[in-house]
């Protein structure tokens, strides 16, 4: 089954959409390598172009060599479907087919920020981005980034030195770090975090890339913060993708005319990031840290009749306080969809309350 999934990766024009739409209708990923082109050419939005790039492949060879890789260094990998995969990346359409990860994080931990800005942080940046997570660690986020230089790196060393766990999501294959001198902060992160990529070993860090790993960053975390960013660059479309995700965005405001503060500050001044100081502004906001030990009041229960899908998820709500709508479709195994419509029937009747960064509280 491996060399199956590693092998669609690398058939050249197909991409993770259009894989997922293979994968669907085929039935199965080895499904899509024995199904006839004919049929092959009846799948919408697959053209004759992809389905000649699939059957005139040679993919496999390839596909043993990553997975000789893969065991060999004792490497995590996870399709799309499998149910270790990122539960908040499974929810974006375009998210990897394929993913690899070497390091002892919890992937669908149920908090998770990702922090980005720009290579060259100043001082203020810096001190700002500490601050900013050590005010987060009552919280138990796990904080993801790039490994980049300037925020990126300082982010991972902050969360490291306070006692978080810290992922970073690579631009390129696990048998090389870059940039060369944040090795040893790699190697720290393996044991307190990890690494996490979906390109193959031997890939190089190509310019082209990092903004494929961007989209990861701003999928996998519940919130993404800007801290310091130019009026260009990778903060910035890191921003825009978590925007488009439907995800809570963040930016540190700036002085200004302050060239390292004109991304945040335009976030801030255009609406596509909400202003923050501090850690509380993004607690509050979340609504993360208050405790609730509310319930559906008995009365209630008895004149409402509720489907079995709202019943889970009151379950789970009863048990864990406020969740989080990925937490509600890991915790219940439903689909997105059904776990939406299911909250918004309970929400009617006056059940649960959403509260803002897309929290559900019983009444």
């Amino acid at each position: 089954m491996l060399l199956y999934q590693i092998a669609l990766t690398l058939i050249p024009g197909i991409g993770d959409i259009n894989a997922k739409r293979l994968v669907a209708y085929c039935g199965g990923v080895e499904a899509v390598f024995t199904e006839r082109k004919r049929a092959l050419l009846k799948i919408p939005g697959i053209g004759e172009a992809t389905v000649n790039s699939l059957v005139s492949h040679n993919a496999f060879p390839r596909a043993e060599q990553e997975a000789e890789f893969i065991n060999k260094y004792g490497i995590q990998h996870y399709f799309y479907l499998d149910h270790t995969y990122p539960m908040r990346l499974k929810q974006c359409i375009d998210s990897p087919l394929m993913l690899y990860y070497k390091g002892n994080a919890d992937l669908n931990q149920q908090r998770i920020v990702s922090i980005v800005g720009t290579r060259r942080a100043t001082d203020y940046g810096k001190r700002m981005c500490h601050e900013l997570i050590e005010g987060l660690v009552s919280s138990g986020v796990l904080i993801a980034s790039g490994l980049a230089y300037g925020i990126d790196t300082a982010a991972h060393k902050a969360a490291l030195d306070l006692g978080l766990s810290t992922v970073a999501v690579l631009g390129h294959g696990l048998d090389r770090i870059y940039p060369q001198l944040n090795k040893p902060l790699a190697g720290r992160m393996v044991h307190q975090g990890g690494l996490l990529t979906e390109f193959l070993s031997e890939s190089n860090p190509d310019r082209e890339n990092f903004p494929k790993r961007n989209r990861i960053v701003a999928g996998i975390a519940d919130a993404t913060i800007v801290i310091e960013a130019g009026v260009k660059g990778g903060a910035l479309i890191t921003a825009d993708i978590a925007n488009s995700y439907n995800r809570d965005v963040f930016a540190i405001p700036g002085r200004v005319g302050d060239e390292f503060s004109a991304g945040c500050n335009n976030l801030i001044r255009t609406n596509r990031a909400a202003l923050v100081q501090s850690a509380m502004d993004v607690k509050y906001i979340m609504n993360w840290d208050v405790s609730t030990t509310s319930a559906v009041p008995a009365q209630r229960e008895l004149f409402i009749s509720l489907t079995p899908d709202e019943e889970k998820l009151l379950v789970i709500l009863k048990q864990q306080g406020d969740c989080g709508i990925d937490t509600l479709c890991q915790e219940t195994q439903l689909t997105p969809t059904k776990v939406a419509s299911a909250l918004l029937n309970l929400e009617f009747e006056g059940i649960i309350k959403c509260l803002p960064g897309k929290v559900f509280r019983l009444l």
